[in-house]
């Protein structure tokens, strides 16, 4: 049956835009799953063997029942489909690695992620989800939420996410770094947003990479000196305005190789002597990389103005 569907796209703003497109639906069949298997591998079971990659991207799936047979996969692919329900994926036991972008999951409720425990890889990017709760992910370590509609993030605790190392949360509707407890995460991505305050990064003890590119943060008051790893930091494209809003900065100076302020209104201002005197370590700043004779003098500079 032809129906006029509205498609989720994602613009460059990271958010969602409509267009209706004529669309034949149609459930999973025997065939698709056939075409779609490859990479033979061994099982559990000795000197036993199946496919364990399966791509069914861009097949207008709605209804994914007929997979519930194939309990040896652990690759797939959903993405660029219709689909709300996730619940046969419950017998996939073994699965590793899936990405459902561009589908129509509203929710994590009544999803398989429990029965999925050895999942280690999830995406999950420019659907209609608001919240995560009802995800669980005891051996995920990368998950990617971009573009959907998330308003907050309460559930990130590391007890569910004990092995997460990279998240993905780009282009959603939070307002605040709240509600992520993840001592081992290494990467957190939360681009364009509409975060206004830093708050409980304390927690994220492990974190190299911190990206709020194109957000409204006004300061950066809430970097911790509990972020003892934090390599790079990139705040570009954000509304601060003068040199008072970077102190937080000299929490975080003994690990800081790479800051990024560019597209801030602070770039009409000399801006660039005080963030050295804060960050004598800095490799780089936006895209000019600093001559270590140069910082060293900085560094020096600093030490006789405490003297």
């Amino acid at each position: 049956i032809l129906t006029n569907l509205l498609i989720l796209d994602l613009n460059v703003d990271g958010h969602h835009e409509g267009r209706d497109v004529g669309i034949q639906l149609c459930p999973l069949s025997k065939d698709m799953i056939t075409e779609g298997l490859s990479l033979l591998s061994r099982t559990e079971k000795y000197l036993e063997y199946a496919f364990v990659k399966l791509d069914l991207k861009e097949k207008a799936l709605t209804d994914i029942a007929a997979i519930s047979s194939y309990i040896h996969i652990r690759y797939l692919d959903l993405s660029n489909n219709y689909i709300a329900d996730l619940s046969p994926l419950a017998t996939l036991s073994y699965l590793l690695w899936l990405k459902v972008d561009r589908n129509a999951l509203v929710s994590f409720q009544g999803q398989p992620f429990a029965e999925l425990t050895f999942l280690q890889w999830l995406s999950v990017s420019v659907n209609r989800l608001t919240d995560i709760d009802g995800l669980v992910g005891p051996a995920l370590e990368t998950l990617i939420l971009q573009g959907n509609r998330i308003k907050t993030i309460n559930g990130l605790q590391s007890g569910v996410f004990a092995n997460l190392v990279t998240l993905e949360l780009r282009g959603n509707y939070l307002d605040t770094t709240d509600g992520i407890d993840l001592p081992n995460l290494q990467k957190l991505y939360l681009a364009q947003n509409l975060i206004k305050r830093l708050e409980g990064l304390e927690k994220l003890e492990c974190l190299t990479t911190l990206h709020l590119r194109d957000n409204h943060l006004e300061t950066l008051d809430g970097l911790s000196p509990n972020m003892r790893s934090l390599q790079y930091l990139n705040v570009r494209g954000n509304v601060i305005a003068d040199e008072k809003a970077l102190e937080g900065l000299g929490l975080v100076a003994k690990t800081l190789r790479v800051l990024v302020l560019s597209e801030n209104p602070l770039e009409e201002t000399d801006y660039r002597m005080g963030v050295l005197m804060l960050l004598p370590q800095l490799d780089r700043i936006n895209k000019v990389t600093l001559i270590s004779s140069f910082t060293t003098t900085v560094s020096s500079s600093m030490t006789n103005t405490e003297q």
